[in-house]
């Protein structure tokens, strides 16, 4: 009597006796009859790729020489604008030369007048000059330099690296409490209604631009600026942003240190007087009754 095999047992047979399936059997039996077919299947898919690719390479090339490629609009307008604003910068700095010229006529003429009437009031107006920034200022002080750290060799300035509006406040701040008479950035005048703001990563004073190095004269005592400002919250800020990299310097100066006027300078309330309108004011007034008027009689009940 032939024993039946154990039903169960068929997993672990199988497992045991053919660990490989029937299909890679098959499959490895097809490559043993022909032997150069897995070969060209190989070569045939390594070309297939290879052709893909280049295909791919070939339409991101021509994209990329495309997007590159001026064109003959685009670099007109460019063209046009460069042009205009070439022009623009011209006729700018003309009529700041023809302010300076008419600024330097007006003031000797009022120094002429002046000095010939009222020694006083001729100081005065130059105190007062000073102050509101419409004159230039002459004389010894403090040339402070601010300057963005050094970028690497092929890397971007860090902003922690950079000088920024506020840092230039506190230092100007300082300087101002050090007993500065006039103070200049970069040749731009501060007077008080002067701002020295952000715009991005420009630097703006008065709505003009500024970049590093910037190049703070201040005009007043050499020896009492220097003094008070080291004693001043400016000079320790100026050891804090060295720990940045950030590079500075200050350099007291007997004489020769020159802060300009502003030329965006208004007088908002200053008008001169028209003497014939107050004549004729004061005779309207001396002509007008201020007696009550009379009552008629007989309107009177």
């Amino acid at each position: 009597m032939t024993r039946r095999p154990d039903e169960s047992m068929t997993l672990l047979r199988e497992v045991m006796e053919r660990p490989l399936d029937p299909g890679y059997a098959a499959a490895a039996e097809r490559r043993a009859q022909s032997p150069d077919g897995g070969t060209r299947r190989a070569a045939w898919v390594t070309v297939t790729v290879f052709l893909v690719a280049a295909a791919i390479g070939l339409v991101v090339t021509v994209a990329a020489v495309t997007l590159r490629a001026p064109q003959p609009a685009a670099a007109e307008a460019r063209t046009l604008l460069e042009t205009e604003l070439a022009d623009r910068e011209r006729q700018a700095d003309a009529l700041g030369a023809e302010v300076d010229g008419l600024s330097d006529e007006v003031e000797a003429l009022r120094s002429q007048t002046f000095d010939d009437q009222d020694p006083d009031v001729q100081a005065a107006l130059l105190r007062d000059g000073v102050v509101s920034g419409s004159v230039a200022v002459e004389g010894g002080g403090l040339l402070l330099t601010l300057a963005d750290a050094s970028a690497l060799a092929g890397a971007e300035i860090d902003t922690d690296s950079r000088v920024h509006d506020d840092d230039l406040q506190r230092v100007v701040n300082s300087l101002w409490y050090a007993g500065a008479e006039a103070i200049s950035i970069n040749g731009r005048r501060l007077t008080p209604l002067s701002a020295i703001r952000s715009a991005g990563q420009a630097i703006l004073v008065d709505l003009q631009p500024v970049s590093s190095p910037y190049r703070i004269t201040a005009v007043g005592d050499p020896t009492t600026m220097q003094t008070e400002f080291a004693k001043s919250p400016g000079a320790s800020f100026i050891l804090t942003l060295s720990s940045f990299g950030i590079q500075s310097s200050t350099t007291p100066q007997s004489s020769g240190l020159s802060v300009p006027a502003d030329p965006s300078i208004q007088t908002f309330y200053a008008q001169p007087l028209d003497s014939n309108q107050d004549d004729a004011d004061d005779t309207d007034a001396d002509s007008t009754s201020t007696e009550p008027p009379t009552s008629d009689p007989e309107s009177t009940p």
